[in-house]
């Protein structure tokens, strides 16, 4: 359950956001023992963990405390960006020109190193947006099936997402989830990140079983992973 307002002993709400002055969101937990908070990069808003029951004055007096924790933590998120006409992105290893075209009849087309999108300019961004998930779905499924081919493993279904949090996730029932940004990043990226997701499909750990074979399954899956790492935010910063 997620709001901004907190049940007390008493059975009466109240409303933190209003209380502290600023927006929060909270998420009431059977489980939680302690008051807990975390940044939803995605909302742009810290989020409030607290136990099912929590005085009114033990919450305010958590969240006052790390008020300045929230501060900086908020400002360290990437600053949104829109993609715009003449800016030049990578898409799956191509550099590409944006360039709006509003009587094109195709939709989004790539020709002549540009990326070319139809309709009012006003839905430029978002169009550019649908493209890349659209076609992450398709690529991003082709390189999981034969990678996955590779360890006589199977893929049940490749999906998606616009999460932040993570590039990539495999579960126990063979879904592996992409973050559609990732096809923004260079070729040998995205090929770590696909060997990354379909050696959990034979080991779902970190051991190093699994680390060898996803350099078996990557062509330089050293490369992949550091650049993620310095280059996460540039990517994470298109919405």
């Amino acid at each position: 359950m997620m709001n901004m307002k907190i049940t007390l002993l008493t059975g009466k709400t109240f409303d933190i956001a209003k209380e502290v002055g600023f927006p929060i969101e909270v998420v009431v937990s059977n489980r939680a023992k302690l008051l807990g908070l975390r940044i939803d990069a995605k909302k742009r808003v810290p989020i409030l963990t607290i136990p099912k029951y929590c005085s009114k004055k033990q919450a305010l007096n958590f969240v006052i405390k790390q008020k300045q924790w929230i501060d900086e933590h908020l400002q360290k998120l990437p600053v949104r960006k829109l993609f715009e006409e003449g800016e030049k992105i990578c898409f799956n290893g191509q550099e590409l020109v944006l360039k709006h075209c509003q009587d094109l009849h195709a939709g989004v087309q790539i020709e002549n190193g540009c990326l070319l999108v139809s309709g009012e300019k006003d839905f430029f961004s978002r169009r550019v947006r649908d493209f890349f998930r659209q076609q992450a779905q398709k690529i991003l499924y082709q390189m999981s099936i034969e990678k996955a081919a590779k360890l006589q493993c199977k893929v049940n279904r490749v999906i998606i997402k616009d999460t932040k949090s993570r590039w990539g996730s495999c579960s126990s029932l063979n879904n592996i989830n992409y973050n559609w940004r990732i096809m923004l990043a260079p070729k040998q990226v995205i090929d770590y990140l696909t060997a990354h997701e379909v050696a959990h499909l034979k080991h779902q750990n970190h051991s190093a079983e699994f680390w060898e074979c996803v350099d078996f399954l990557a062509d330089d899956a050293k490369y992949g992973r550091d650049w993620l790492k310095k280059n996460a935010d540039s990517l994470n910063r298109y919405i």
